[in-house]
This record gives structure tokens, C-alpha cells and sequence, in this order.
């Protein structure tokens, strides 16, 4: 096998035999873009050296340090240092080269590996050439680079590398340039780094380098750096750093761009141009040349681009590397021309992470009903609503609309600041984007959906009944559980088809169902707001009211949870792994008592589960170990009587009557009408405000039942040979399900792919709450630093000071008694790690959010729409969080 290719012989399919690094070099030259010349010592030659090492063998802290000592002691096969020695030579006699891994795993779509393995300039002489390899291959296994490969689940046994033998550019100026603005995520909005010398110096961050961004041909910004370090060759080989003198105060220019004559035509086609002396090291002519030039790899790769590129000392501009830039967040699919502005309806929901391409189905479906009840029903349900689209295996509306419209500026920023408080800030800037004009200023269309829905959901109706009837109002609110636990019993001879057709039908209807008890649920917070106007008690002071509702059902799930596991046999549970308890609960041996009740408890909650809105994600009843851990960990601790969450509510339902009495002594005082009309509200307040969570509870339980009715119709394409696993039904979309049930037997390889795009998704850590369709991430463009503190929005009133907790997902976590829970977002899932925690910090959410309101319920103080909370605070911190001011302060 070959040891030793050209770059001109090899392509972007190539990979696995050249690495990440030189296919795209490979590419390059072969597209005829400005590549200094070399070649590639390819993964055999590696593979050769390699022979005896087994990853497999090897494990934590000595797999790095044995595998990289075999590599520098291990002899070089005589071929292998033959090819090394001619392709050199063929270059030039001692012509100086860089010297770079290029790794399998490396340049990819999802990971850059940038910095992972590494590169050696200005390499003089064959032997030298030789020495510099073997420590490349060496670096494959630098402690950095398998942690790396460890957090994004890559395989260490699978991964080899090529090494990179390319031609010095004797640089007068380097740097790198991002063909879409790295920070703010805008695509064509190219960002250029540039300083004297090698691009060494502003690859390794040790250069304050000159900044500037271009976008379509027009210089939007100039920041020069100080330059101060200097990285140049040194005669013979190696590299030396100096610093360079004090160029004084450096200022930004807002000033008519720089020219300078061009010189004589380059032979790659480009102009060489001479680099100014003092101020910027690039003119704008360089600027505009470098931006375009970056546009060509960017349209050739197909996708945006990380380029580092060098002018050497006749002006003449080359390339020397480019990757994909990984850390964009991937665009929407169109729904209509022209910018458009995009909401995160997963982090809406609390869900970080991908939808299964089954969940996204489902999502449309549902969201699709409730489109028909605003009018804007689309004519395929499986398609649906216009205004939402997906990516990143996530759901997206657009909001576009409502930006540009008189009646959307009023009042979704008051909406938002209920549930998604952070994008407040986000809408209010884009409403002053001269890109998004006012468009839409007349209130008829918004009024005509209102009426519309008022009308479908029969809202006059029930909210006369939730004002005089409470007991039929909560009668009413249950009968609409009874009707869908009706709607969703199948017959046992159902088959296969009409299992299907159930599914789609039930999601597509359910919606307009269950959100017809949100009208009771308004009525008993319009009494709140009405309360606090006649008693003059601010709304923001009135939050203990809302301790301890009834009605929850997520609040009674986790209270039952809490006394399950005072009623339990404590053992096996205080001596036995998670998986153990798992083992031994699915083959009935758990103690009897333990084994009953938890059978019961999954039998009314067994529904639920983390990320539940997505339909291909297991439930309790499917996978209880997340269950049978909480339930260990309750047992292991040491509450006390006076911190049991049983006392803790009922403490609650105390400082409720409390806090009604204190408003109700404010509205007497302004008139005894007022105090009696008072009590009416607050006492229907409470009597619906826990029935918030009800729609959500039914309709996860509309979802969960239609997952096992299509893990059914998967097991029957398992048997039909069409999948592996009746699990593997989640991968596909409802027409490619019906297609498999009518014969198509080529899905397994669809699967296959869409399960590997789903687990890389799911290791994104950030996910953008808006996102505009030309990339950008509005978000980046709104000041949130504050001195001394983390700010976010108040949630639930009280301090208090304890020791952080980070949580990233909740399954198998543990919370201590009194710990701060900080974690990205939440949803019913999470609650039962809420008995046991001091405080709460979410870097989703507003007040209304579903953490708030249940940390509220709960009495614990909670701030929310704290930015980047789980990157900024650690485990075993102390922190201190104010729930009235929404402030978290970091001991």
C-alpha cells in the first residue's frame, strides 16, 4: 500500500487514509486554490509503526504516556523512513517544511480537533524530517487529544494518523480567517486575524493580532492589536519569538479604508500587494482579496470555514490549511424568503437536546392542532404548521412576524418574560433592526386568531364555570383525563396500519383537548393580578400564595415518590447499584413491599420521564433507573423530620394562608368590598393555579401510550426483517414507517445514519434561544456581564447560601440535602432532585417557567435565564442566590 501521496492525487473522500487535514489540503490543490506544494505520509506508514500498540489493553492515566512511548521508541520500518527521506528530497534540496499531524478523527463536521496533535515549522534536513514525523505520530496520543476524543465518543482504537510534509511559507504576515463570524454565528460575514510573521503566533494566541471584518466586499470593522510578539523562522531550522517594540496606544479606525498600488501579478493568479509598514498589517486591498478568497473555499467546501493563510515576501497569498468550523449551530430550513427570526421551542420546553426524527413528528402533529385553532392550520398535518421548521434535530418557530408587528412588540416581550425572560432583551434589539422593519401595524389579524381560538377552546364558557363553579371546573378538568385515557385504549387485534393511523390522528387532535383547561387556569391568575390591583400588594410580593398548590399533578408525583420511599424496604436500596436494582426489579426480586408499591407508582407515573415532549425517548416504566435511583437516595439520607419534603409542603400550605391573610389585611384597609372580593380570587387562585401542569401531564400520556403502540409496530417490522430492534422505529418518519409496512425493506442504513446524527447532536452544549436565518445568534449582541455577580431573573423569592451542585442530566445525579441545583433547564423529569435541594439555578427560563413555578411551590429561592450558569459556576462552590433580586454571587 501506498505510504506517500502528492497532494495533488488526493481528495475529500480520503480520510481515512491521509486524515482530515491533508484531504482538505488535497482538496484544495486540486481546486486550484493557493496551496504551497507537499505531501502526505498516510495512516499505513503510521499503521506499521503502530503494530503492538492496543489501545484496548491500555486505560486511564498510562493509556496516553505507554502509547506515546512506543511510538518515539518503536524503529521506523526501512520503507517507511525511504519514503520519508525521497518525498522530502523531492521538494528541494533542504528546503525548509512544516511538519503536521493529520489525524483521522480530525477536521470533522462535529469535531475541529483543532490544536489536538502537534505541528513542527520550519523542519531542515531529511533526518530532521524523520524525527519530526515520529512526534507527530506521537502526539496522536498527547494527554489533550485523548480526552478529547473521550468526550466526543470516539473510539481511540480506531483512530490513526497521517502526517502533513509541506513547503514553508517564509511569512511576512499570517493569520486565520472564519468565513462566518465565529462569535455572532453570521454566515459570509468573514473575521480575519493578522499579524508579522508566522501565523503561529495568532493560531497559539500568543499575539494580540489586527482584526477585521468584511462582509460581502464592505470593511464593517478595524481593531488593530499590539503585535508585540513576533514569530519567525530561524536560520538552519526551528522557529524563534520575539518581541517586537511598542507600537503606542492603538486605536480603532472609523476612517476612509487604505489603498496601496498593486504589484506586478503573482503566478497563482493574485496580486501580490505590499504589506503597509506601521499601523494595520494588511490594507484593505489585502482585506477585500483574503475575504473572497475565503468565500472560494467556503462554496467549494460547501459549508463555513476555518482557513489559516500566509503572504509571504512577494506578496503573494497562500493557503495553508482549512477546516470546518464546527461550533456554528446548523441553519433552519426556509419558511419563507428574506431574513427570518427563529425561537427555540426546545429550550421553551427545557430540552437541550436533538428530538428523535419520531419526536419531531410528533411535535408537528401537535403543534399542528394548535395551529387549527389560531386558523393556520397547514394542508398536510404531518408537515406541520408554516411557521415552524427544524435543525439541529431541534424544533424551531419563526417569529418573524410578530417582530414586525405593532401587536407582537407589545406583547410577546410580556409573554416571554414569563417563560423565557433572557429573550426579552434578544426581541427588543431586533425590533430596532433597521433590517426588520414595522410592517404588520393593524391588530385585526391577531384579534381574528384570538377570537378563533377563544371560540375552539370554548374559553367564555369555561371561565364562567372556573368563576362559580370551582368543583366542576376541577371535575371538568379530570373528565378531559378520563376521555383521553378513553381515546387512547386500542383493541388487541388492532393491526399494524391502523396502529399507525391512531397515532397520527390521536397527536394531530389531542392538543385542542387538553389545552381547553388552560381557560380555567387563566381565570385563577387574571384573580391573582386582580387581587394585588385592589390590595395594592405588589404581584412580585404576593409569590408565597402560590406555595403548596393542590391539583399538581407534578408536585403529587414527586410527594409520592418522597413517601414511597419512607414505606419501602430500605435494602437492597442502601447497598446495591443502580443497575443491580434495576436487575433485580425487572426479575421481581426486590422486596415485596418495594416491589408492589414501585409497580404501582410507575403504573400512575410511569409515563413521565426526562425530555418526555419527545416521543422516541424511553419512559419510567421502559427504563427506571433514574426512579430507583432517586428512591436510593433518599433512603441514604438524613433529612430529618423538619426537612422531609411531606413537612416541607405542608409548611407551605401555612405561609400560603399567611400570605392571602397579609393581602387581604391591605385590600380591607382600602374597603371591606375589596378584601371580600380578595379572598374570592386568591382562594380560586390556588384551587386552579396547580392545574398548569395538567395539560402537559396528558399530553405526555397521549405520547407515551402511542410509543408503545409504534414500539409494537416496530417489533412487527423486526419480524418482517425490515429493522434490528423494534426500537429503531423512532429513527424513521410516519410515511417511511407506512412505506416500510407496505414492503420497503432498505431502511436499515437510513436508521443507521439518523442514530449517528442524533448521538452527535446530543453532544452539542449550546443550543441558541434565537437564531437568525443568516446565522447570526442575537443573543451575542446583548450585553449580560455584570460586575460582582451572575444576574438572571428572579424565579422564587429567598436566599440562601449552600454548596453548587452542577447538573447537566439528571439520571443517576445526586443531591445532598441543602445543595444548589444549577443546571442548563428543566422539566417534570428533573422535579423529584427538587425535594432535596436549597436552591435553584436554571440558565433557561423565566418566572413562569416550569422550574420557577415549581421551585415557588416548593419554597425553595431560584433565579433563572442565568447565562452559561453550568460553565460558570463549578461543583462544591459556595454560592449565594438571591430569588427576589435574581442574583447568584459566587463565594
Amino acid at each position: 500500500m501506498t505510504t506517500a501521496l502528492d497532494f495533488s492525487e488526493i481528495d475529500a473522500g480520503m480520510p481515512a487514509e491521509v486524515g482530515g487535514k491533508a484531504a482538505n489540503l488535497g482538496e484544495l490543490t486540486r481546486a486550484g486554490l493557493p496551496v504551497p506544494p507537499g505531501w502526505v505520509l498516510t495512516t499505513e506508514a503510521y499503521r506499521q509503526v503502530a503494530q503492538g500498540l492496543q489501545p484496548g489493553d491500555l486505560a486511564g492515566p498510562t493509556l496516553a504516556e505507554q502509547a506515546r512511548r512506543h511510538l518515539l521508541e518503536a524503529p521506523v520500518p526501512a520503507e517507511v523512513h525511504e519514503t520519508i527521506v525521497t518525498s522530502y528530497a523531492a521538494l528541494g534540496d533542504d528546503v525548509p517544511v512544516a511538519v503536521r499531524s493529520s489525524a483521522t478523527a480530525e477536521d470533522l463536521p462535529f469535531a475541529s480537533f483543532a490544536g489536538q496533535q502537534d505541528t513542527f515549522l520550519n523542519v531542515v534536513g531529511a533526518q530532521e524530517v524523520v524525527a519530526a514525523v515520529r512526534r507527530c505520530w506521537a502526539s496522536l496520543w498527547t494527554d489533550r487529544a485523548v480526552a478529547y476524543r473521550e468526550a466526543n465518543g470516539i473510539d481511540h482504537a480506531s483512530v490513526r494518523l497521517a502526517v502533513v510534509v509541506q513547503v514553508m511559507v517564509d511569512a511576512q504576515v499570517a493569520g486565520v480567517m472564519f468565513t462566518a463570524n465565529p462569535v455572532t454565528g453570521r454566515r459570509r460575514e468573514s473575521v480575519i486575524d493578522a499579524s508579522p510573521g508566522l501565523g503561529e503566533a495568532v493560531v497559539s494566541g500568543a499575539v494580540n493580532p489586527d482584526r477585521f471584518v468584511v462582509y460581502e466586499g464592505e470593511i464593517l470593522e478595524r481593531h488593530p492589536g499590539d503585535k508585540r510578539i513576533l514569530i519567525r523562522p530561524r536560520p538552519g531550522g526551528g522557529t524563534e519569538r520575539l518581541e517586537t517594540p511598542d507600537p503606542g496606544p492603538a486605536v480603532a479606525l472609523d476612517v476612509p479604508e487604505v489603498t496601496a498600488e498593486p504589484a506586478p501579478a503573482s503566478p497563482n493568479g493574485l496580486d501580490p500587494v505590499a504589506v503597509p509598514s506601521g499601523g494595520f498589517c494588511l490594507d484593505d486591498v489585502r482585506v477585500r482579496e483574503l475575504a473572497a478568497l475565503g468565500i472560494r473555499v467556503e462554496e467549494h467546501f460547501g459549508a463555513p470555514q476555518d482557513i489559516e493563510w500566509a503572504i509571504d515576501a512577494d506578496g503573494v497569498l497562500w493557503l495553508t490549511q482549512a477546516r470546518p468550523i464546527t461550533t456554528l449551530y446548523p441553519l433552519p430550513e426556509p419558511t419563507r424568503p428574506g431574513l427570518r427570526v427563529y425561537f427555540s421551542l426546545n429550550v421553551a420546553q427545557g430540552v437541550m437536546g436533538p428530538l428523535t426524527p419520531l419526536g419531531l413528528e410528533t411535535f408537528k402533529l401537535v403543534s399542528g392542532g394548535a395551529a387549527r385553532l389560531f386558523g393556520y392550520g397547514s394542508k398536510r398535518r404531518l408537515d406541520g404548521p408554516a411557521f415552524m421548521t427544524e435543525s439541529g434535530g431541534r424544533m424551531w418557530i419563526d417569529l418573524t412576524t410578530a417582530v414586525r408587528s405593532r401587536v407582537g412588540r407589545t406583547v410577546l416581550p410580556r409573554m416571554l418574560t414569563l417563560g423565557e425572560a433572557r429573550t426579552v432583551a434578544v426581541f427588543n434589539r431586533l425590533a430596532e433592526d433597521p433590517r426588520l422593519p414595522l410592517t404588520h401595524t393593524s391588530p385585526l389579524p391577531a384579534l381574528r386568531g384570538a377570537f378563533r381560538f377563544a371560540r375552539g377552546v370554548h374559553a367564555p364558557s369555561r371561565v364562567l364555570m372556573a368563576l362559580t363553579r370551582p368543583n366542576r371546573a376541577l371535575a371538568y378538568a379530570a373528565r378531559v383525563g378520563e376521555e383521553l385515557d378513553r381515546k387512547l385504549k386500542l383493541p388487541a387485534d388492532i393491526t399494524p396500519a391502523q396502529r399507525l393511523d391512531h397515532a397520527e390522528r390521536t397527536l394531530a387532535g389531542t392538543f385542542p383537548a387538553i389545552v381547553s383547561i388552560m381557560p380555567i387556569v387563566i381565570t385563577g391568575y387574571g384573580l391573582f393580578a386582580l387581587a394585588s390591583k385592589l390590595s395594592g400588594v405588589p404581584v412580585d410580593q404576593m409569590q408565597d400564595v402560590l406555595r403548596s398548590v393542590p391539583h399538581n399533578p407534578t408536585t403529587e408525583m414527586d410527594l409520592e415518590l418522597w413517601r414511597l420511599a419512607t414505606r419501602i424496604e430500605p435494602e437492597p436500596f442502601l447497598r446495591e447499584s443502580v443497575p443491580e436494582l434495576v436487575r433485580l426489579y425487572r426479575s421481581e426480586r426486590l422486596p415485596p413491599k418495594a416491589q408492589a408499591e414501585i409497580t404501582v407508582f410507575l403504573a400512575e407515573y410511569g409515563h413521565r420521564g426526562v425530555a418526555e415532549i419527545d416521543l422516541g425517548v424511553p419512559r419510567w416504566s421502559e427504563e427506571p433507573a433514574h426512579i430507583l435511583g432517586v428512591l436510593a437516595n433518599y433512603l441514604r439520607m438524613d433529612a430529618g423530620v423538619d426537612l422531609a419534603p411531606t413537612a416541607v409542603f405542608a409548611k407551605g400550605v401555612e405561609q400560603a394562608r399567611a400570605a392571602t391573610a397579609n393581602v387581604m389585611a391591605h385590600a380591607r384597609g382600602k374597603g371591606r368590598w375589596r378584601a371580600a372580593v380578595v379572598r374570592f380570587g386568591l382562594r380560586r387562585t390556588r384551587t386552579y393555579a396547580g392545574l398548569r401542569e395538567l395539560p402537559k401531564f396528558y399530553a405526555v400520556k397521549a405520547i407515551a401510550a402511542i410509543r408503545q403502540s409504534l414500539l409494537v409496530v416496530g417489533a412487527h417490522l423486526v419480524e418482517a426483517g425490515v429493522l434490528d430492534s423494534a426500537r429503531d422505529v423512532v429513527f424513521l418518519t410516519f410515511d417511511e414507517i407506512r412505506s416500510a409496512l407496505n414492503g420497503d425493506s432498505g431502511l436499515r442504513a437510513l436508521v443507521g445514519e439518523r442514530r449517528v446524527a442524533y448521538e452527535l447532536e446530543s453532544r452539542r452544549r449550546h443550543v441558541p434561544r434565537v437564531l437568525l436565518s443568516d446565522g447570526t445568534e442575537p443573543e451575542t449582541l446583548v450585553a449580560t456581564a455584570h460586575e460582582g455577580a451572575l444576574i438572571g431573573t428572579p424565579a422564587s423569592a429567598g436566599t440562601v447560601t449552600g454548596v453548587a451542585r452542577v447538573v447537566l442530566d439528571p439520571i443517576g445525579a445526586h443531591l445532598e440535602p441543602g445543595e444548589i441545583l444549577v443546571c442548563p433547564s428543566t422539566d417534570p423529569g428533573w422535579t423529584p432532585l427538587f425535594l432535596t435541594a436549597g436552591g435553584l439555578v436554571m440558565e433557561m427560563g423565566g418566572a413562569m417557567s416550569h422550574g420557577a413555578v415549581v421551585a415557588r411551590e416548593y419554597g425553595i429561592p431560584a433565579v433563572v435565564g442565568v447565562p452559561d450558569a453550568t460553565h460558570r459556576i463549578t461543583t462544591g462552590q459556595e454560592i449565594t442566590i438571591d430569588g427576589a433580586a435574581g442574583t447568584v454571587s459566587i463565594s
